[in-house]
């Protein structure tokens, strides 16, 4: 696999990312910044854009692209010491390195593997709870009323979503919320996160964080709620083209209530 580096203004490899290079292994001390322009499009199969609050580099090329934005570690600022930036570059190798073992793990290398698992017509997920009655309310207002339930389970299904969702009561399990990063359900726009926010205020449903448009990772107008056991719960909207445009410099949040 030929892998090629390159940016938009190509000026000399950072002596702080030649040392923490070295410190895995990596020699970058023949290495140089070359412009993007440099770099044949027909040999190019998938690009990643590594740039944050920069400017992307343009590639003209028709490969796959990905985007991980992550914060360039030079910095110019006469307040931060060498150690404080060898620690931010090191960061950025780790964040590096950590999503392109994710993109190695995800690739299929043997052209005999099937590229995809089985074709999914729908999304199940389940969860204890602690009062199978008060989790039965929670969901039953975020989805609807259950299919069916009995004294141990209640079963929610929403064809429209391809989702199976399933409430089990603990049996003495001990129950660790953090073990379940989050639920996300996913509503039209902006105007549906605000609503969703005033009928889970209706409804006394536990608001963690109210509406909020979101710029860092995936620009998102969200809602955060937990359940009755202390899942978090996403209800969010994807941004258009025109709000993306308004994306603020300092990436802080707006809060839309």
């Amino acid at each position: 696999m030929l892998v090629q580096s390159a940016g938009s203004e190509p000026a000399s490899v950072n002596p702080y990312a030649i040392e923490v290079m070295n410190e895995v292994g990596v020699d970058l001390t023949r290495h140089h910044s070359k412009s993007v322009q440099q770099v044949d499009p027909a040999t190019v199969g998938l690009v990643i854009t590594l740039c944050a609050e920069e400017v992307c580099p343009v590639f003209l090329g028709n490969a796959k692209r990905l985007h991980w934005p992550i914060p360039d570690p030079a910095s110019k600022d006469p307040a931060l010491t060498r150690d404080d930036l060898l620690a931010r570059f090191r960061l950025a190798r780790a964040q590096i390195q950590g999503r392109l073992e994710v993109l190695d793990a995800v690739l299929t290398t043997d052209e005999n593997a099937p590229l995809h698992g089985p074709a999914a017509t729908e999304f199940h997920a389940s969860v204890r709870v602690n009062n199978l009655a008060r989790s039965a309310r929670f969901y039953s207002w975020l989805l609807g009323e259950p299919k069916e339930w009995t004294h141990r389970y209640a079963t929610f299904v929403r064809p429209d979503l391809h989702t199976n969702f399933v409430v089990v009561v603990a049996d003495d399990h001990e129950l660790h919320h953090d073990t379940l990063y989050h639920l996300g359900v996913a509503v039209a726009d902006k105007a549906a996160v605000i609503d969703a926010y005033h009928r889970a205020m209706t409804a006394q449903i536990p608001v963690t964080k109210p509406p909020r448009t979101t710029w860092r990772g995936t620009p998102l107008h969200e809602l955060w709620l937990h359940d009755p056991d202390g899942n978090l719960i996403e209800i969010y909207a994807r941004l258009t083209d025109e709000e993306l445009s308004a994306k603020p410099n300092d990436l802080e949040p707006w809060l839309l209530v």
